[in-house]
């Protein structure tokens, strides 16, 4: 029981440390979610990430919180789903209430302008660096890479809604696993467990 809710404590403290950093949305929270709960905690592998982050951007709601409720409830079942939302949630929460009663105020000051310009600067660079980290990990073939490209030219066109594009990579990816089976091919599957560390 100790162990449980050393584990639920430090999932909390963890996603409450990234909160504050939830600005641009949740894409650009990824490079904060592989320092800690990759690199530093150890808690799951860049392709669990992916996979994560792949799912939360499919379904409704914002990215940052629905990757942080499924890397909790992966972590410690709803226990830990609850003790990340909580975390990712309430520092964001403060900001907002904050930020939105100094803007009122401050909205027409060019040095808040100036800030607010560098801040959307600043998010451009950690998206493009989340969307690298997981291209590494996704695109680990040829069909991967064509699916990958052919996704951009439809976002591109402007002509294809971003639902119908996760359909197509589902259904798509499903093909190729289906193909690849029937040719006596197999498909790369990370099967790496891994290694837990609780300590906060």
């Amino acid at each position: 029981m100790n162990a449980k809710r050393k584990l639920l404590g430090s999932i909390f403290l963890t996603f409450l440390k990234m909160g504050p950093f939830t600005f641009g949305g949740g894409y650009a929270l990824i490079p904060v979610i592989e320092r800690e709960i990759v690199e530093k905690r150890k808690w799951l592998h860049s392709n669990d990430v992916a996979d994560i982050v792949a799912v939360s951007g499919s379904v409704p709601g914002a990215v940052a919180v629905n990757s942080a409720t499924f890397i909790g409830y992966r972590l410690a079942g709803t226990g830990g789903a609850v003790a990340a939302l909580l975390g990712i949630f309430l520092p964001t929460f403060v900001l907002m209430i904050g930020l939105s009663l100094m803007y009122i105020h401050l909205k027409d000051n060019p040095k808040i302008e100036a800030a607010f310009l560098s801040i959307r600067a600043t998010v451009v660079a950690l998206i493009a660096y989340a969307a690298i980290k997981i291209a590494k990990t996704a695109i680990v073939d040829f069909s991967t890479g064509a699916l990958a490209a052919i996704a951009v030219g439809l976002l591109l066109s402007g002509y294809v809604h971003p639902v119908w594009l996760i359909a197509f990579g589902a259904l798509s990816g499903i093909a190729v696993v289906k193909v690849r089976a029937l040719l006596g091919k197999k498909t790369k599957i990370d099967e790496e467990e891994p290694v837990y560390d609780y300590m906060i």
